[in-house]
């Protein structure tokens, strides 16, 4: 379907009635009891930034999914469809339009209706399960939130009711070879005694605010969330199993700051096929935020968490971030390197605004002709390993290479 320059309206059902959508699968029972019960309590209040048309798109599509024959006709599910993808098209462009931080919150609150739309005239027919998610994802990721979260609640039950197929042995046993090839030349770097970041077990709040945090000084904690379920239960076949149909953010490059780095969506599971290989809440439930960010002083809310899974050879490079950081390491191992923020005139950031917490240095391979003063920077360093919490105090400069498949979280807080 082309992008319209302009959305158009669609033939109206006549008699819209309320509520009254049944479908002859269980999804369909299962979604449509998400959904507000009356066309009225769906609202559709949006500022004078969306045209008329735009708004009359999405009546239009409300009046076809509470009308008399509702989505079970063949003629009103194809018009609601025709309809939601309009509204997805004319939407989109306006997503695309100047930086993100420009684009006015309804319209992304139009995508995500859109894409609503969309998702409950797949959802009433079988055997699109799969790609239903996919359209859920993109409201997610581009659209804003729309009726307390009726999105990722719709994803929860797809999943629900998703066959997940096994994959072949043979192809498990090449992945495994691969896999064992790759981690048969990897660098381990040593660390030196006077580099070696301490290590605690199990501290008070109170002796790590008044030894750590206050004086901001890395550590090492161990022993604090051996019992998340994360710590046994992820693996790539469990990332499959719950998450391999998802649509996720990826990076593409070794490192953000080189030339042929990249963003793009892709599925989990071609990501993990390609590439070994805080929008899955499954994975949320298996973690928790770490007692001491309770010393910090904002709320729990306020708390970024995020999930980083990459293969062996991806790197951060240095930089600094505005926040505390715990960095939880589930799955594979990580070389890190701290320097304090007094070692910033060494390490030579970048002039340009966007990167100016990025060092132009690289690390483990430094320019000491243009980058002369880097050799002077003192620095801490450990190899972060499954269970083990590194603190990185606020604006603490930070390397990361991972030594292995890798999933960490971290948590940033105030």
């Amino acid at each position: 379907m082309s992008r319209p320059s302009s959305p158009e309206g669609l033939a109206t059902s006549s008699s819209p009635a309320a509520g009254q959508v049944s479908a002859g699968n269980t999804v369909w029972a299962d979604i449509r009891a998400l959904l507000p019960n009356t066309k009225e309590d769906l609202k559709l209040d949006f500022s004078e930034k969306v045209e008329e048309s735009v708004i009359s798109l999405l009546q239009q599509a409300r009046d076809l999914l509470y009308g008399a024959g509702s989505l079970c006709s063949g003629s009103t599910k194809e018009t609601c469809l025709q309809v939601s993808e309009i509204i997805i098209d004319y939407s989109w462009e306006k997503l695309n339009i100047g930086t993100w931080r420009d684009v006015d919150k309804d319209w992304r609150r139009v995508y995500a209706y859109g894409c609503l739309f969309k998702v409950l005239c797949m959802c009433s027919k079988q055997g699109t399960i799969a790609d239903t998610i996919r359209v859920c994802d993109m409201g997610l990721l581009m659209g804003a939130s729309i009726l307390d979260n009726i999105l990722v609640r719709i994803i929860n039950v797809l999943q629900k009711h998703l066959t997940y197929g096994k994959r072949s042995a043979e192809k498990d046993t090449k992945e495994s070879h691969r896999k064992k090839i790759r981690n048969d030349h990897t660098t381990i770097p040593s660390v030196k005694s006077e580099e070696v970041i301490p290590q605690l077990h199990c501290p008070s709040l109170e002796h790590f605010r008044e030894n750590y945090m206050i004086p901001q000084k890395p550590v090492i904690l161990e022993g604090i969330v051996d019992h998340w379920p994360c710590m046994k239960k992820w693996s790539l076949d469990y990332l499959r199993q719950i998450a391999g149909c998802r649509t996720v953010p990826v990076e593409v490059g070794s490192r953000y700051t080189d030339e042929e780095w990249s963003q793009t969506l892709m599925i989990v599971n071609d990501f993990i096929d390609q590439y070994i290989v805080n929008k899955i809440p499954e994975l949320k439930q298996d973690i928790c935020i770490p007692d001491y960010c309770s010393l910090g002083e904002g709320e729990e809310d306020d708390i970024t968490i995020n999930a980083w899974f990459g293969p062996e050879g991806t790197i951060s490079p240095l930089h600094q971030d505005p926040q505390q950081n715990f960095l939880v390491q589930v799955i594979g191992r990580k070389y890190i390197r701290l320097y304090s923020p007094q070692e910033s005139e060494n390490l030579y950031p970048h002039e340009t605004q966007m990167l100016h917490n990025t060092s132009q240095v690289d690390v483990e391979d430094p320019d000491l002709v243009k980058f002369p003063k880097f050799e002077r920077a003192a620095f801490q360093a450990c190899i972060l390993t499954p269970g083990q919490v590194l603190f990185i105090p606020v604006k603490y400069w930070h390397y990361v290479r991972s030594l292995d498949v890798s999933f960490s979280v971290s948590f940033w807080w105030s």
